[in-house]
């Protein structure tokens, strides 16, 4: 693909010189993705503020990472699928609903399986879920404002997926245990 530089602290624009720094702080290490979208600060601080604002959300930190695995299973992006899958762990998200996430099947939690589904619904439907697919979702216990929540997931997502196919980002060693590969064709979540 596009051959982009993994930035640095010191090779980076002036401008994504303390957003790095921060990662860094963060995370213990600054992750490949974020090297590489240091070449636009306007890309990396917009990753790194719709992150906050996900965090921010109502959404549990392992709903979180149900939208985000969601998102990148169906976008077949093998970095934030490693990623996120070694974040999911972290958070306590089970081993069998990672499992899961990572081969696109349902998950056994109902209410995190209607989470999955109406996320996979808003991506592969571009935003336009039927009236019977949102009240599914209220249904399960989620809100209006849960919905909106699911967009932001999906927008964090949507940056890193679409710059790590541009970029074929290297896995980081420290998702090494977690790497995943897409199957010949990713399987719908809904």
């Amino acid at each position: 693909m596009t051959d982009f530089t993994i930035h640095t602290k010191d090779s980076a624009p002036e401008a994504s010189k303390e957003l790095l720094g921060a990662a860094q702080a963060k995370y213990g290490f600054v992750p490949n993705l974020m090297g590489e979208m240091a070449e636009a600060p306007s890309m990396l601080e917009a990753y790194l503020s719709v992150g906050k604002a996900l965090e921010a959300s109502s959404l549990t930190p392992q709903e979180q990472q149900v939208v985000v695995l969601t998102v990148s299973y169906l976008n077949e992006c093998a970095y934030c699928m490693t990623a996120h899958s070694a974040v999911a762990k972290m958070v306590g998200l089970p081993d069998g609903e990672i499992s899961a996430l990572r081969e696109g099947q349902p998950l056994s939690d109902a209410k995190l399986e209607a989470l999955r589904t109406f996320a996979g619904i808003l991506v592969e439907k571009r935003g336009r879920p039927s009236e019977e697919e949102v009240a599914a979702f209220l249904s399960a216990g989620y809100t209006r404002a849960q919905i909106l929540e699911v967009i932001v997931g999906i927008a964090f997502k949507t940056l890193s997926n679409y710059t790590n196919h541009l970029a074929d980002t290297p896995i980081d060693k420290q998702f090494a245990p977690f790497a995943w590969e897409p199957a010949t064709e990713a399987q719908g979540a809904a």
